[in-house]
């Protein structure tokens, strides 16, 4: 009845019917805020009937405690209403508050266009305490914890974060003991315990609840509602295992769609055929995991073996200190004790060695012997995988569109070698990386760093310099491009009503890539080019001619040549051998290293052409009634579409229901980069810092790091806060929460984890850190700070 009486409404009505102790109450239906009248009469009739005296007057949007999005707070909350009169003039702020700055910012930010509001009336609690518990932790995510905050007093105080709580981390077996000092007993903290297990099994999910406990010692529930900030647990194996995140590799974090999944996992493992493994068709890599729409790796055998697990520090260097300390602490985690054996079939992997290596070897040495000539073996690659792509013709059926998408299109992309392509791409990543091993001591990071700028033969650079080229032709028409929204350039591009700037040929070459690129759900630049014309107009803007792209790009060939030159001099006197063998190698990389995107580059035109035939087959089955539109198709995955058009499946409700989540997960600001089967962020694990000179110490209240000049403010009315400042605040209730649309993290001297500013600081991907005492005295606006949101610790930053 969400509809008509709102999530909260809606909430406690479930909380009634299974049983639980909730005040009583009435609501005033959606109908009366659409049609602007207030049934005055009915409404005061009701609260006679309800006994009179005082009342809670609640909001109950339509778009409230939702599993998407909580509104912790955004709409307004009247206690102690006493009388008619109030209560009529507590049901119109109600109403307003609909409209409030920070509940429209919230809803935008939530992606939800419109709502509406019924109001919920209930008898007040004269609690001798309250307070929130979430039955899973909001802050490190595990579902096999709850957490419990509580003040004396009415609950308004912990949810408004302007009281240090009474903090409980409850776990599932262990007894439940109280604080020394705090408000509550052993016997309270059980009774909460088991009223959230009921709740949560009620729900099907993890709730955020609000209580009172009477001066009789009575529980009395006021809210349940869905925790919004959680990120998905994986699948249910059970066993205790770890996952790692790839996308944190390359910066994407957007959720790939399941049909991106379903074909990266299909065509990747025609490869691992090649060279002589087993597949299981049903799930051809089944250590790659999809979780929240994102690729998980299942870290677990390789964490349990004596063989690998010494090793794993090595290997996470790519995935940065964080990621890399959070993993390895893992491995003293009893769960992940060593066991023998190898984590994969030493035959299979001997066997799959057998047949690379020597085309790897020979290929490799082949490119350092005469880099130009592997460069045209590479590109010719590109181009024999590109021939050989040959998807079905126009009167192909839905069916042979489906086989060919499965078995064809990525058989030329998948070989040993990739048809010349490896070779020449390992030699390139040898170069760049030997130097830094050979002249250990002798060289700067930031000099041999400098030796790899300005690289030429990257198919990525050279595109975007083609893009600069098409900048410059656009000068022509300067305001045009520049003053036009790139969606309408597009359309107007596609509908050829544009001045010719090169586009065309553009996209000839090019129009397979994208944000994305990899997921064969996402549109690529030949059917959406908006983001080039987004690109192009941002380079318009360059007026300094040494800012422009080509001239930055050879000032640091340039540099980097000369790098060469100081560092081969240097090594001369002092290490003739392996200076000679590391300037030669830098040569090397200066020809090779740049071909490190080109198998990515000529993996591309197979996903674009089976994106192609998928949106043939969506459309058919659209047709049929089947899906409700052709790309909706990108939310089943290969086995589900074949499904549909050998089968006659109808998927879609099924595709409507994955397109939301999918779409809810496009929101999420913050994804895990190590993750544990019970949903642990294993990166919130980490101990806190020790104190150290310039640091604050507080509380966690929202995960991750923020470096900015600080802004202390005491009063949110009129607040100015430059973009990328960190709000310093001695409390935030949801009137603050508009700022934090531009700030760049949060400080508070008070606070609770389940408070609303950091829940909302959760949902946007700020950092917080709260219960910092003294911060509004202790910072000054202006200063350069660093605060960690997972350690709970402020660093004023020396200047």
């Amino acid at each position: 009845m969400i509809d008509l009486v709102g999530g909260k409404g809606a909430g406690l009505g479930e909380m009634i019917k299974a049983g639980e102790r909730v005040p009583d109450g009435f609501c005033l239906t959606v109908e009366s805020y659409r049609s602007r009248e207030l049934p005055e009469k009915e409404l005061i009739e009701a609260y006679r009937q309800l006994g009179g005296g005082r009342v809670a007057v609640r909001s109950s949007a339509t778009a409230e405690d939702l599993p998407a999005a909580s509104f912790a707070g955004q709409q307004d909350t009247y206690l102690n209403v006493e009388g008619a009169g109030e209560l009529v003039a507590a049901v119109h702020r109600c109403w307003d508050s609909l409209y409030t700055e920070r509940a429209v910012a919230y809803r935008a930010a939530a992606g939800i266009d419109e709502a509406a509001m019924a109001v919920v009336v209930q008898r007040m609690i004269d609690p001798t305490t309250a307070g929130v518990l979430f039955t899973a932790n909001p802050i490190t995510g595990c579902r096999a914890e709850m957490v419990v905050d509580a003040a004396p007093g009415l609950g308004t105080a912990i949810v408004e974060g302007t009281v240090v709580p009474d903090h409980h981390v409850l776990d599932r077996r262990t007894p439940a003991v109280p604080n020394p000092d705090g408000c509550l007993d052993e016997e309270q903290l059980e009774q909460l315990r088991a009223a959230g297990w009921r709740l949560q099994e009620h729900f099907g999910s993890p709730q955020d609840i609000e209580w009172a406990i009477d001066a009789e010692g009575t529980l009395w529930l006021l809210q349940s509602r869905p925790i919004t900030t959680l990120f998905p647990l994986p699948p249910d194996t059970g066993d205790t295992r770890l996952y790692l995140e790839f996308g944190h590799m390359q910066g994407m974090l957007r959720p790939c769609t399941p049909m991106g999944v379903s074909l990266l996992k299909t065509g990747a493992s025609l490869w691992f055929e090649a060279v002589g493994a087993k597949v299981d068709r049903r799930d051809p890599m089944p250590r790659l995991v999809p979780i929240g729409g994102r690729l998980f790796f299942d870290l677990t055998d390789f964490m349990r073996s004596k063989a690998t697990r010494k090793r794993m520090g090595t290997s996470l260097e790519v995935y940065g200190p964080r990621v890399q300390g959070a993993v390895l602490r893992m491995l003293d985690d009893p769960r992940f004790a060593p066991r023998p054996g190898l984590p994969f079939h030493a035959g299979a992997a001997l066997k799959g060695a057998f047949r690379v290596l020597p085309l790897a070897i020979a290929g490799v040495a082949s490119s350092l012997a005469q880099p130009a000539r592997a460069r045209a073996r590479a590109h010719r690659g590109v181009a024999e995988i590109k021939r050989l792509i040959t998807p079905p013709g126009e009167s192909a059926t839905s069916a042979e569109r489906l086989r060919w998408v499965i078995e064809d299109s990525h058989k030329g992309i998948m070989s040993l070698d990739m048809h010349g392509i490896l070779g020449p791409l390992v030699a390139g990543i040898i170069s760049g990386v030997i130097p830094a091993a050979l002249l250990k001591g002798v060289a700067t990071d930031e000099e041999l760093d400098t030796v790899l700028g300005g690289m030429p033969y990257n198919v990525t650079t050279e595109m975007d310099l083609k893009l600069w080229d098409l900048a410059v032709k656009a000068r022509e028409h300067h305001d045009l491009f520049l003053n036009t929204p790139p969606q309408d350039l597009a359309a107007g591009y596609l509908a050829g009503e544009l001045p010719e700037i090169g586009m065309t040929d553009f996209l000839a070459k090019y129009g397979m890539r994208a944000a994305a690129e990899i997921d064969v759900g996402v549109p690529h630049w030949d059917e959406d080019p908006a983001p080039l014309f987004s690109t192009i107009a941002n380079y318009l803007r360059v007026d300094d001619p040494a800012q422009a792209p080509d001239a930055r790009f050879g000032a640091a060939a340039a540099k980097a040549e000369r790098m060469i030159q100081t560092l081969s001099r240097r090594v001369r006197g002092r290490r003739p051998v392996r200076g000679r063998l590391a300037v030669f190698f830098m040569r090397r990389s200066r020809e090779l290293t740049g071909l490190r995107e080109i198998a990515k580059f000529a993996w591309l035109p197979a996903i674009q052409a089976a994106r192609r035939q998928l949106l043939l087959v969506g459309a058919d089955l659209a047709r049929r009634g089947r899906l409700e539109r052709a790309d909706d198709i990108m939310f089943l995955n290969l086995g589900e579409a074949c499904a549909a058009v050998h089968d006659g499946i109808d998927h879609r409700e099924l595709a409507a229901t994955r397109r939301a989540e999918h779409e809810r997960e496009l929101r999420r600001p913050v994804v895990p980069g190590a993750l544990l089967s019970d949903g642990t962020d294993v990166e919130t694990l980490a101990p806190a810092q020790p104190v150290q000179d310039g640091m604050l110490t507080g509380m966690s209240g929202a995960a991750g790091q923020a470096t900015g000049r600080a802004r202390v403010i005491h009063d949110p009315v009129g607040a100015h806060l430059e973009p990328g400042e960190i709000l310093v605040a001695p409390t935030t209730d949801p009137g603050w929460t508009p700022l934090f649309m531009t700030a760049a993290g949060l400080v508070t001297e008070t606070g609770s984890p389940v408070a609303h500013g950091p829940t909302v600081a959760r949902e946007y991907g700020i950092p917080a850190v709260i219960c910092v005492r003294g911060a509004t005295h202790e910072i000054e606006t202006g200063q350069l700070i660093t605060i960690d949101g997972t350690a709970g610790t402020v660093r004023v930053e020396p200047e």
